[in-house]
């Protein structure tokens, strides 16, 4: 499967991905915000050094108990960092050429962040505009759409549906359609189902069951899998740091329901679960 990016194409190999998550926000859920543009390049390059495929950096928290910074303010930092992006992405380094992807959903951000750098957004606003879709198209890069109802800061605990994957069904089409009207190609698309985004607990593990029949989209399938509220409701622990083993089974059912990307905060626990679980199903793929 091929991912369009904005000066190249990607081959997807036969393990997963893994994302790995910088947070330039003291507003981090699991605590591990960071607040100096400097410390998120070396967080960034450790992550690397781990394993990490993607870095996903961020600088407004999903949170919805604080109060969203400013646009100003967030796409300053995200541009601090793009800047500084060359210094891990350098062929001479020893360290290998990762993606960069942006997480914003602010169109107003996108605006000044994407001319910058960037292999793709991640957009966790459910793209309610085609505005952030011709921004990606405008300037080559590859475009995540999670499902979400609402306005992102926002709880939106309360949302039930009657049927969570075909609820999926019909939002991905919807978004792919609008993605694609706006000038973003088909193969620069991949999708997020948006684990506790305005889901129950249910909902959750359902989509945990069934991930497979997102596949007839035809398009790379990112599973944020880390630390999220749903394995702390499953097992009992308020502390989100304390969720790593959680995540980690959840990586293993994602695997086998052939998730290709995996969002997570240990990388390094991450990599191992998805090279160990794919050298036992055969794969040969370079490590």
């Amino acid at each position: 499967m091929k991912l369009a990016l904005r000066n190249a194409v990607y081959e997807f190999p036969a393990r997963p991905l893994v994302m790995g998550i910088v947070n330039l926000s003291v507003d981090s859920f699991s605590g591990d915000g960071i607040e100096d543009v400097a410390a998120a390049v070396d967080k960034a390059r450790g992550l690397i050094a781990d394993g990490a495929d993607i870095i996903d950096i961020g600088s407004e928290s999903a949170r919805t108990n604080r109060a969203p910074i400013s646009e100003d303010e967030e796409a300053a930092q995200l541009v601090r960092f793009v800047e500084r992006w060359q210094e891990i992405r350098n062929p001479k380094s020893e360290i290998r050429n990762p993606l960069l992807s942006i997480n914003t959903w602010r169109p107003g951000v996108v605006r000044r962040v994407l001319p910058c750098g960037g292999d793709l957004l991640n957009d966790i606003g459910g793209l309610p505009t085609d505005e952030n879709a011709r921004l990606c198209a405008e300037h080559g890069a590859a475009l995540l759409i999670m499902h979400t109802i609402g306005q992102p800061k926002i709880a939106h605990t309360h949302v039930g549906y009657d049927d969570i994957m075909t609820q999926l069904d019909e939002f991905f089409a919807e978004k792919m359609a609008l993605a694609e009207r706006a000038g973003v190609a088909r193969e620069a698309i991949i999708l997020d189902p948006g684990i506790d985004f305005a889901k129950q607990r249910a909902d959750n593990l359902r989509i945990y069951r069934e991930l497979d029949r997102l596949h007839k989209f035809e398009r790379p399938i990112l599973l944020p899998v880390s630390r999220k509220t749903v394995i702390g409701e499953v097992l009992g622990l308020p502390n989100a740091a304390d969720r790593d083993a959680g995540t980690v089974a959840c990586i293993v059912q994602g695997m086998l329901r052939r998730a290709q990307i995996f969002r997570v905060h240990n990388v390094r626990a991450a990599v191992q679960t998805v090279r160990t679980i794919a050298a036992m199903e055969g794969d040969r793929s370079p490590a």
